[in-house]
């Protein structure tokens, strides 16, 4: 059995997929305590998973597409969702002490 090898840029494209980084940052963003932080992420992680595969199914071009036979990384999608959630909770967390 051989196993597939995926360049980087698809790995990169996995964490860095628009629905994903758009629901987490936005879900981080209204986290009013850091563990809520992990809550987001999984929330994000499913919605852009299922946007995604959504996307895809219907044959619309995605930078992240999610198919019966393509890469899915979902470590990779997971691990980006909780630091995408992260930087929005500390983005609004240094924007609430400057104002």
């Amino acid at each position: 059995m051989t196993v597939p090898f995926y360049p980087w840029t698809v790995w990169i494209w996995a964490g860095f997929d628009p629905a994903l980084i758009v629901v987490a940052v936005y879900l981080g963003w209204k986290a009013d305590q850091f563990g809520k932080c992990f809550i987001a992420a999984i929330i994000a992680f499913a919605i852009a998973v299922l946007f995604s595969w959504a996307v895809s199914a219907a044959g619309i071009p995605w930078p992240a597409p999610i198919t019966h036979d393509g890469p899915t990384f979902f470590t990779v999608r997971a691990v980006a969702a909780l630091l995408w959630a992260m930087l929005g909770y500390g983005a609004r967390q240094v924007a609430q002490r400057r104002a």
